[in-house]
């Protein structure tokens, strides 16, 4: 097969994509990689229907990869993962606004375009967790115990673009992660950037079925195939707090082939799942059969 892999510079020496890439070629497929970050991109002539069996997106938000891919998407070729699906979780004022529209757990969502407007939101709602809409890997994520503390935040959050606001979750200060590849899911836990405190060394745990049937839903809902889902095990239950395209699959038992073997699978596909086909009344979607699988500890690959 023949795949492009669009690799933006923040990715340039990681070992996600990069291990990925080599994998596959090692297994006899041809692999292009543009670096729409640091190259002179002719748009006209970057994108031809038929080239590639499908391409594959590995960027950061507000990087020009998106756009690629999505133009790639336009001549009918297969992207990894599907291009709306991406937008639509890059965009976290977005994903929150379908989530909560598709019955996922997720919290009461204020956007503001200018930081001070945050002072908008009612002292009822506080402590709030107030972070960039197309933030990542822990950017500029704050918790404000109190409107009375959101002044000292306002003059970091300045440059900072769309901001969204959450309700804080009570929790213990431990994350869950969960990835999605091959339509297998794998739980890990790392100490929460809001609660540095903690030491917690990140680990695979088992997976609950709840938050496996959660996680599944959000693939349903997003449209996405390759994913993680950071999750909050909250008072009142699992919340998602967080959906990434595309993710570092840290703690997957043999990660890189099985991402690999995932890439493969879906360019073979006649054309890749994706929400964008569902009716937006659709209630809870079947499970995928990984949350059936609820991964141990202790499992081997």
């Amino acid at each position: 097969m023949r795949l492009c892999f669009l690799v933006e510079e923040q990715y340039r020496h990681d070992g996600m994509p990069n291990e990925v890439i080599r994998q596959l070629t090692s297994w006899g497929h041809q692999v292009d990689v543009l670096r729409p970050g640091g190259s002179l991109l002719r748009m006209t002539e970057a994108v031809r229907a038929g080239t590639h069996d499908a391409w594959v997106l590995k960027t950061v938000s507000g990087g020009p990869g998106l756009t690629l891919l999505e133009a790639a998407a336009s001549a009918g070729m297969t992207t990894v993962n599907d291009a709306r699906s991406i937008r639509r979780v890059r965009d976290k004022a977005l994903a929150a606004a379908i989530g909560r529209g598709r019955g996922l757990p997720i919290p009461p969502t204020y956007a503001v375009a200018r930081p001070e407007l945050l002072a908008e939101i009612p002292a009822a709602e506080y402590p709030l967790v107030v972070k960039p809409a197309d933030g990542s890997s822990g950017r500029a994520v704050h918790l404000v115990a109190s409107p009375d503390r959101l002044a000292r935040v306002v003059p970091e959050l300045a440059r900072e673009g769309l901001l969204i606001a959450q309700p804080y979750v009570p929790n213990s200060g431990i994350d869950v992660k969960v990835y999605c590849v091959g339509g297998e899911l794998y739980a890990t836990e790392r100490c929460s950037p809001l609660h540095p405190e903690r030491s917690v060394r990140e680990r695979r745990v088992p997976l609950p079925a709840e938050v496996a049937a959660i996680v599944d839903q959000v693939g349903a809902v997003y449209g996405l195939d390759l994913y993680g889902v950071d999750v909050l095990l909250g008072p009142d239950g699992p919340v998602v707090v967080d959906v990434n395209d595309f993710p570092s699959f840290r703690q997957v038992p043999d990660a890189v082939a099985r991402v690999a073997r995932a890439v493969l699978g879906l360019a073979r596909a006649d054309r890749p799942f994706t929400a964008a086909a569902l009716p937006a009344a659709a209630g809870p979607l079947p499970q995928h059969g990984a949350a059936a699988q609820l991964s141990a500890a202790g499992e081997g690959a």
